[in-house]
């Protein structure tokens, strides 16, 4: 018995993943990115012409919610491997095996991407055709600024793991709180504002790291 897949030509060809943009693959072209993940589309299996909006593919809209907690996320990416994980078709023909390398590496790509709070952010805002352009963001209150540089400051100037953890504590809790309002902000379609936060996001994700590495200098 065959593992029923989308149709060949419904599959994006490109498997270099790290090129890849759309990260949750549903059944069936769309003209656009921001189409995934918002409905099913009409197409039968490659192998047993069965349509699949009676039997549901793989990828369903509960893999994209953008405010879903750590565990169910874990959990449904712990489901989808189960079923797509290349292992199980070792002995399927080689275009099942084809298929189920190319769903699982990008399931590893959209869980990993979900996981954390700016990935998932920035992805959710691109579905909605919006981006936030790399470098300093020219927009940014010089208020804010200041507060980044002063932080940055204290930090180059840490002399003790203590110091440096104090930082990352305070960096943590702006992050949750940064998270938690991108999350309300993107519930409510204000695109604009959802978009000023993760740029404010960015920029303590890399003080976040930059504390990493302090404490590294440390041991």
């Amino acid at each position: 018995m065959s593992t029923c897949f989308p149709k060949k030509d419904t599959w994006h060809s490109n498997t270099n993943l790290r090129k890849e943009r759309k990260l949750i693959y549903y059944t069936g072209r769309v003209s656009s990115p921001r189409n995934y993940c918002t409905g099913r589309v009409k197409v039968s299996c490659w192998n047993c012409k069965q349509p699949l909006d009676k039997t549901p593919a793989f990828f369903c809209m509960s893999f994209c919610e953008q405010n879903v907690s750590r565990d169910h996320l874990q959990k449904r990416y712990l489901q989808l491997q189960r079923s797509l994980h290349p292992d199980n078709f070792s002995r399927k023909s080689v275009r099942e095996q084809e298929y189920s390398e190319i769903q699982s590496a990008l399931v590893n790509k959209a869980y990993t991407t979900l996981l954390k709070p700016l990935s998932r952010g920035l992805y959710m805002l691109e579905l909605k055709g919006m981006h936030i352009e790399e470098g300093t963001d020219s927009g940014a209150d010089s208020e804010f600024l200041m507060e980044l540089m002063e932080i940055n400051e204290a930090l180059d100037e840490a002399q003790t793991p203590e110091e440096a953890n104090k930082i990352g504590r305070d960096t943590k809790g702006k992050l949750t709180d940064l998270t938690k309002e991108i999350d309300d902000a993107l519930l409510k379609g204000e695109l604009q504002t959802a978009k000023a936060l993760l740029a404010q996001m960015k920029y303590y994700a890399n003080i976040e790291e930059k504390v990493k590495e302090k404490l590294s200098e440390f041991m």
